[in-house]
């Protein structure tokens, strides 16, 4: 039995230093307490030098991808700091397309396709159908979500 435990021991510590990969889904808007716990766990994850494989935005969650919202002054901007986080770490962003074109967030082609004014995805995401999450999920050691019901 000590001999079991002391192997189950060395073999936690081995995990703990080899880096890992992740899926991280962000399910709730960006005023959302839940999606600023995704940042902060993602920002973590590359400190730790783990690799975020991609961040699939869904339901409410897409609305961190626009670049049009406007947050007062007193409250943090955590749509604005997703943004720069994906820019900085160069992060493989996908926005779920259905749920983003029900919340009114577009790229371009769907402004033109949907005879929209313009598009308001912000740079560094893509739109994209839940099959880029399974693909995501199948190179992945691990996936987290956050918000959502």
């Amino acid at each position: 039995m000590g001999d079991a435990l002391a192997n189950l021991l060395n073999f936690e510590k081995f995990i703990l230093m080899v880096a890992m990969r992740f899926v991280i889904s962000v399910l709730s808007s960006s005023t959302s307490p839940a999606t600023r716990r995704a940042l902060r766990f993602a920002q973590a994850l590359l400190a730790q030098k783990h690799e975020i494989v991609r961040v699939f935005f869904y339901q409410d969650g897409v609305l961190s991808a626009a670049n049009n919202l406007v947050v007062a002054q007193d409250q943090e901007d955590i749509a604005r700091q997703w943004q720069d986080f994906i820019r900085a770490y160069d992060i493989d962003a996908v926005v779920c397309i259905a749920a983003a074109l029900r919340r009114g967030v577009l790229d371009h082609v769907e402004a033109t396709r949907y005879q929209r004014q313009g598009g308001n995805l912000a740079e560094g995401y893509q739109l994209s159908g839940l099959g880029q999450l399974h693909d995501a999920l199948q190179r992945a050691d691990r996936h987290i979500s956050f918000g959502g019901a």
